[in-house]
Formats: structure tokens, sequence, C-alpha cells
């Protein structure tokens, strides 16, 4: 479907492409709203408009479809996590523990600061093929910032490039769904023994090319 195009003029002093962006963040947090909390097979457009107070029409000026939107939903939400890390990293000692506290300690609140956050990652990305997908290619960016905190914080990182990259894909998706187990409720126990234990986890990984050497002889 064609994008609806819209009067590039200005009403009431503000540029058409503000109007157009204010837009296109409102119908990000409906979407949002609607993924978080009724889930996205009740969705439909008119209902995501209606959230976001705008006529039907709009939404086709900045998404192709229902689907585009959750995409544009989840992206949002993962960029906003992503740069939440790397901005505690940056603020956080360059000692391993301290920061890997910090990382852990911000995104298990960054997922619980917002109800609909926890929704869309406990149960919306496990029911959604489309999402599954996407899965993969954020698993991929929080593994990329796995493998450069490691160069960054050890003097000599203690894995090859191969074992290294198997260990970021393995703990980055392993904590992905640990946190989303928590989330549901399925593991029970307080965000502080959660945060303790994935830093406790996330330090024996510096141990593992001692074990791996002592294996392969």
């Amino acid at each position: 479907m064609t994008p609806h195009r819209t009067s590039m003029r200005p009403y009431r002093g503000v540029p058409a492409e503000q109007r157009r962006a204010g837009r296109r963040a409102a119908l990000l947090e409906a979407g949002l709203d609607v993924l978080g909390t009724d889930g996205w097979a009740s969705a439909t457009v008119r209902g995501v408009c209606s959230r976001a107070k705008l006529n039907d029409r709009y939404f086709y000026e900045s998404f192709a479809d229902l689907d585009a939107l959750l995409l544009a939903v989840v992206d949002d939400q993962a960029a906003q996590a992503t740069g939440l890390i790397e901005d505690v990293a940056r603020r956080a000692p360059r000692r391993l523990r301290p920061r890997t506290t910090a990382m852990v300690g911000a995104i298990v609140d960054f997922l619980t600061a917002d109800p609909r956050r926890a929704r869309v990652l406990a149960c919306e990305f496990p029911a959604s093929p489309l999402l599954q997908e996407r899965r993969r290619a954020i698993i991929g960016v929080l593994a990329d910032i796995y493998i450069a905190q490691v160069r960054e914080l050890l003097d000599e990182v203690p894995l090859g490039e191969t074992d290294l990259r198997m260990t970021a894909l393995t703990v980055v998706s392993g904590l992905w769904e640990l946190l989303a187990a928590w989330l549901r409720g399925d593991v029970e126990t307080g965000r502080d023994h959660l945060v303790a234990y994935v830093v406790a986890l996330l330090l024996t990984t510096t141990d593992l090319a001692p074990a791996l050497d002592h294996r392969l002889r």
C-alpha cells in the first residue's frame, strides 16, 4: 500500500516533517501499548490509531501494515535498551565486576520499568514467528556488545575469535530466556538475587579458556 501523502506546508507554525514525526511517535507508543497489554494477535490498524488519537489514514504515511509497526516498536525498544547498556558501560569503572553489575542491573531495571516491555519479551516474542526472526538480529547486536566489553575489560582476551563468538551467543541467548522466564514468573527470585546470579555467571565465562584448553589436549 502506498503511504498516504500529507501536505508539506507548516500548520500553526509546525513544519510538516515535525508533525509527521510526532504522529509516528504516537503510533509507536500506541503500538507498544497494544503489544504490551492485549498482544499483537488482537491488534488492528483502527485500534492502534484510536489509541494514538489519529485518523486511520495517518497510519499509512509511516507504516505499510501492522507487521511493519510491530517491528518498528520492537526495534525502538531494542535501540533504547542497547543505547542504555552502552551508556552505562561508558560511565562505569573499567573493572570487570563493577561494570558487569552496573550493566546487568540497568537492563533488568529497564525491562521492569514498564510492564509492557516485560510482556513483549516474556510473551509476545515466543508467540510471533516475525519477532523470533527479529530476536536473532537483536541477539547478534548484544553479542557484539559482549565481545567489545570483553576486549576492553580484559588485558588479555582468553578465548580465540570463534570461541569468543560462541560464548557471546550462548550467554546472550541464555540470558534472554532467563529474563523472559523471570518476567513471566516462572523463576521466583528477587531483582537483586537475579542480578547477582547473572553477574556471577558472566564472570565465569572468563574461565572458559583454561577449561577448554585442558579438554582439547
